[in-house]
């Protein structure tokens, strides 16, 4: 048994959004087209309170990107993004939900972030990875928002619970705040054992 991750593919992370990925809306078509291709299909949203201490304007004289220790991790500060019941956080009109068996909320913790869609940076489950299994999942596919990110984490949580892990690399778009991120991302993956293909190696099989 099969199942396609998609990860974040939400309003403010595509171009127009908060904290936009760019080309984050040039996949979507993509993931549409692969979901057909999986027994299976989740999908992860960021779902974050106004106050979640990820965001920068919750932090007197602190700006994107800056770092700071939040509860004993260190956390990267964002623009305010995927703030719970706003526009921002729903999921991109265009990106089919007709084929989800279900869809898993995570960020929603002021006090934690939550790039994984497995657990969140405390490591506290979501209840992704119990839910796969109920359902005999063996092997994952991921795409979406973002690589170097969310997707990345994913991933490699994947990984680690014992799922056959793909990462299907065209369906997916970085934030590159650094501008190797992604292919550093892309690295670490394969390194954990992530399988790295295009789409090509799914539509066309």
């Amino acid at each position: 048994m099969n199942a396609l991750i998609i990860v974040d593919i939400q309003n403010d992370f595509i171009p127009g959004g908060a904290l936009a990925v760019p080309e984050g809306d040039v996949i979507i078509p993509l993931v549409n087209r692969l979901q057909p291709c999986f027994d299976l299909t989740v999908a992860t949203q960021d779902w974050h309170p106004a106050d979640h201490g990820s965001f920068a304007s919750n932090h007197s004289g602190k700006k994107p990107g800056d770092a700071i220790q939040l509860n004993g991790l260190t956390q990267i500060l964002w623009p305010a993004h995927c703030v719970q019941n706003t526009q921002g956080a729903a999921f991109a009109a265009t990106l089919d939900q007709s084929r989800w068996d279900s869809a898993f909320e995570k960020g929603n913790d002021p006090a934690v972030d939550s790039y994984s869609g497995f657990f969140d940076n405390a490591r506290r489950a979501t209840g992704l990875g119990d839910y796969l299994r109920a359902k005999g999942v063996t092997d994952v596919a991921v795409v979406g928002l973002a690589t170097d990110y969310c997707v990345k984490f994913t991933a490699l949580d994947a990984v680690q619970l014992g799922f056959k892990t793909t990462l299907i690399e065209d369906a997916c778009r970085g934030v590159n705040l650094q501008p190797s991120d992604v292919k550093k991302a892309v690295d670490e993956m394969e390194t954990a054992g992530v399988v790295v293909q295009t789409s090509d190696a799914i539509l066309n099989y």
